[in-house]
């Protein structure tokens, strides 16, 4: 058998192969320790702030501490506005795993209404991820209590104790200190940082004029939390400053007896001081309780309000326009003394009717039977219609136009108050400018008894009144006094007229009230002097068939009764002005109206 050949190892040779290896793998191991090195330098150095900043947000959070917002009290430090504790549900986005699956097992839990679930939707849409966001506001105490016992299957939700807004006097004070309200998502994109951590803005009334005052300033605070979101500890805290209390010139019990004085009827009450232009008293019935909308009103709430025929939504003192009627004819007689027209003596003949050069139709007077000679003394306390038709015609449209704006009439007050309108005090040039057409000679006659286009707001007639009574230096009407509210500032361009010329028109108003005036049976025993008007505001035109006076009509088509009065008639401290809707009678319904108020203020107790 041939020998079998034995393989000589080359151990020179593998030592070479091995060492090959060996570096091979070296430079691997060293390559691949450069690569952890660089990367954990790129993590640790370069990348270190971003990363420490991840760490430390995902234990600790920023909150926004919600200030308490500031309270409203009347001129006597009374409550009007005011926070009470109350319990929330916020939600996290970001710690929540399953958002549906939370708000389902949540609706077992609490009520959670359409409209909550859409405000969190449009809260997440506008807000980041890891701020807490308002699910639900004002939970009963069943409903924290449930909440409470199942907290630990909602990860990501919880309870919080907040304040919210409340109107001890709801109705009462309703129109004029207004309400907080939900910011909407219009409001939502132009919120300060305090509206978006309340949720809520002042939405009305002294609430939405003096909102960034009231709201306060935010504070911050981070908290240490753990992976479901729960709070263990806060860290740091900047406290919140609570917002600015207000101190109204208002006088709840004004308030109150103008509201009992309306007995339950549709009108508006409007009192200032005279003096230095304080609103004494400003209401408005029929009226709304504006707790309802603090946090969000329902939609059937607030159907039912805004359906409501009587309209308790509308502030009648502020944004009601109705004709003046004959609380405008002291007014006229001042425009007469003013530009010479007329003379207090002079005298115009009542047969109960008035007639313009040859035209056959007749502009009646409220007497049917006619006032006979009548001249200024009598005119105004007599309210004798064709006296100021003679006096219209007389003045014309624009010099009318001219006196009575300087007593504010179609233009804004400038009450610190949001949503006041202006009413319409026409000439001809507001006619050919709104409604196209030019102005005829039987309007100038309507308009001097104030009718026809005029319109104006109840705290217009108030301040035209508060300046009859301070002879023209009465100054803008403010709810809030300085240095928190709006200064006051006098007129632009006041009444101006001489002492005798204002005295005339003062002691036509006197006789008003006095024997033999329209509203004497109203303030026959006051214990007090006084001066006022009596008006009635047509709601629709009778035709000029005399016999159409008595005919029946709707209750809603009614005149509107008014009644404009301040005292005491020496050293005047009240000037009001009174509107009943459908009323029928300045004197009779009206002028009582303004006793009870009158009453009120100059007779009750403590030094006023």
């Amino acid at each position: 058998m041939p020998r079998q050949r034995q393989t000589i190892k080359d151990p020179a040779a593998e030592l070479r192969l091995f060492r090959k290896r060996v570096v091979l793998v070296l430079a691997l191991m060293a390559l691949i320790g450069g690569l952890l090195v660089a990367r954990l330098a790129w993590l640790q150095v370069v990348q270190h702030d971003r990363y420490a900043t991840a760490s430390h947000n995902n234990s600790i959070r920023a909150e926004v501490i919600a200030p308490a917002r500031g309270i409203i009290t009347d001129r006597n430090g009374t409550l009007l506005a005011e926070n009470v504790s109350s319990f929330s549900l916020y939600l996290t986005p970001e710690n929540v795993p399953d958002l549906d699956a939370t708000l389902r097992g949540l609706e077992a839990l609490v009520s959670l209404r359409p409209a909550d679930l859409e405000r969190l939707a449009q809260l997440r849409r506008n807000r980041p991820r890891f701020e807490a966001l308002v699910l639900r506001r004002y939970l009963d105490e069943s409903e924290a209590a449930r909440f409470a016992v199942h907290r630990h299957n909602f990860p990501g939700v919880e309870l919080r104790g907040d304040l919210s807004r409340h109107y001890p006097h709801g109705p009462l004070t309703a129109h004029v200190v207004g309400y907080v309200g939900r910011v909407n998502e219009t409001e939502l994109v132009q919120a300060s940082a305090e509206q978006r951590a309340t949720d809520s803005i002042g939405k009305s009334g002294v609430e939405k004029s003096y909102d960034a005052e009231l709201q306060g300033r935010v504070g911050y605070q981070e908290v240490e939390v753990d992976a479901q979101g729960r709070r263990l500890r806060i860290l740091n805290r900047s406290r919140a400053q609570p917002g600015t209390p207000l101190r109204l010139n208002l006088d709840l019990d004004l308030q109150l007896a103008a509201k009992t004085a309306l007995a339950g009827r549709a009108g508006a009450v409007v009192a200032l001081d005279p003096r230095d232009g304080q609103v004494l008293a400003m209401v408005s019935e029929p009226t709304f309780d504006p707790n309802l909308f603090v946090g969000g009103i329902s939609v059937e709430d607030y159907q039912r309000l805004l359906t409501n025929p009587e309209r308790p939504l509308m502030d009648r003192a502020l944004r009601g326009l109705y004709p003046p009627g004959s609380t405008i004819k002291p007014l006229m007689a001042l425009a007469g003394l003013t530009s010479n027209t007329v003379r207090p003596t002079d005298h115009v003949w009542c047969p109960g009717w008035y007639r313009l050069g040859n035209s056959p139709r007749r502009y009646r007077c409220w007497k049917r039977e006619g006032h006979g000679q009548v001249d200024m003394h009598r005119a105004v306390p007599q309210s004798c219609d064709v006296y100021f038709y003679d006096l219209a015609r007389r003045l014309g449209i624009d010099r009318m136009h001219d006196s009575l704006s300087r007593f504010g009439l179609g233009a804004l007050t400038g009450i610190d108050l949001p949503g006041e309108l202006t009413g319409v005090l026409p000439s001809r040039a507001w006619k050919r400018r709104v409604r196209k057409e030019i102005w005829y000679p039987g309007e100038t006659l309507s308009a001097g008894i104030g009718q026809g286009y005029n319109t104006a707001t109840t705290l217009q007639l108030a301040m035209a009144t508060a300046l009859v009574a301070s002879r023209g230096t009465t100054p803008t009407p403010r709810l809030v006094p300085p240095p928190l509210g709006l200064p006051a500032s006098a007129a632009e361009h006041p009444p101006e007229a001489s002492a005798q010329q204002w005295q005339t028109v003062s002691d036509g108003m006197h006789a008003v009230v006095s024997p033999g005036g329209t509203a004497y049976r109203a303030l026959q025993d006051a214990p007090y002097s006084a001066a006022g008007k009596t008006g009635t505001a047509q709601v629709f035109g009778l035709s000029q068939r005399a016999d159409d006076r008595g005919r029946d009509v709707a209750k809603h088509l009614l005149d509107h009764a008014l009644f404009i009065a301040y005292a005491p008639f020496e050293a005047p401290r009240i000037a009001l002005a009174v509107l009943v809707e459908n009323g029928v009678s300045g004197s009779g319904t009206a002028a009582p109206v303004a006793r009870l108020v009158l009453d009120a203020w100059l007779l009750g107790e403590g030094d006023r």
